[in-house]
C-alpha cells in the first residue's frame, strides 16, 4: 500500500515512514559523521574570535578554542546526539541499552553502526522523521564548518510550500541549482519539478497575502 514519506511528503510505494531516497540520504549522512568529526579538529583554534579577557597589550585576549567546534566534539556533542537516538531505538524495541566505550570518535563510530544496523526497522518508526531532521541538521552544521559549499547558490525560487503532518508550511528558501531542472528543498526534501512551478508561485502569493 502506498503511503506518504513523513520527511519529504512524496508518495512511497513501500508503505514505510521514510521513502527510499530519504533513507539513503539519512544513512549516507550517518556514515559521514565520523569523518566530519575528525575534520573538525583543525577548526578548534579560533581565527578572529576574541574573548572577554585582556591581553598583555590591553586589547581583548583571544579565545583558547572555537567554542562552537568544541561543543560539537565535547560531551553532549555529535557522539552523544547519535547515541541518544540509538538508545531511543533500543528503548522502543525493548532491547538492552547500548554500551559505548572508548573516546568520543570511537563511540560515534559505534553509535552510527548501531543506528544503521536498525535502519530496516527505523524506516517504519514513528520518529523516523525526527531522526532524519536532527541528523540532517547536525550534518549540515558540521559541513558548513569543514567543507563549505563553493558552488553558486543558484536562482531563488521563493519559499517552500510543502505542508507537514501538523499542517505547518515548510517555508524554507528554495533555489534552483545551476544545471538542475527540479527545485528541491534543502530542509524538507520536497521536490518541485517545472510542472508544479505555476501552482507553487500561486501558493506563495496566497500565503504572502
Amino acid at each position: 500500500m502506498d503511503t506518504t514519506c513523513t520527511h519529504c511528503h512524496n508518495p512511497d510505494p513501500t508503505g514505510s515512514t521514510l521513502c527510499m531516497p530519504c533513507t539513503t540520504r539519512l544513512t549516507t549522512q550517518l556514515q559521514q559523521l565520523p569523518r566530519l568529526y575528525e575534520a573538525l579538529a583543525p577548526h578548534l583554534a579560533p581565527s578572529m574570535a576574541t574573548g572577554q579577557g585582556r591581553s598583555g597589550t590591553g586589547g581583548p585576549a583571544p579565545l583558547p578554542v572555537n567554542e562552537h567546534v568544541l561543543g560539537l566534539r565535547a560531551p553532549g556533542g555529535m557522539a552523544d546526539v547519535v547515541y541518544g537516538w540509538l538508545r531511543a531505538v533500543h528503548d522502543t524495541r525493548d532491547l538492552r541499552a547500548p554500551r559505548l566505550a572508548g573516546d568520543a570518535l570511537t563511540r560515534l563510530h559505534t553509535a552510527v553502526a548501531g543506528l544503521i544496523s536498525h535502519m530496516p526497522w527505523i524506516v517504519a518508526w514513528d520518529h523516523a522523521h525526527d531522526l532524519a531532521v536532527e541528523i540532517h541538521d547536525l550534518h549540515r552544521n558540521v559541513t558548513t564548518i569543514v567543507d563549505p559549499d563553493p558552488r553558486p547558490r543558484g536562482r531563488r525560487i521563493g519559499h517552500c510550500q510543502a505542508i507537514d503532518t501538523s499542517g505547518a508550511i515548510c517555508g524554507s528558501v528554495l533555489r534552483l541549482a545551476p544545471g538542475e531542472t527540479v527545485v528541491r528543498c534543502d530542509w524538507c526534501s520536497m521536490a518541485w519539478p517545472p510542472a508544479t512551478w505555476v501552482q507553487l508561485k500561486a501558493w506563495q502569493a496566497e500565503n504572502a497575502a
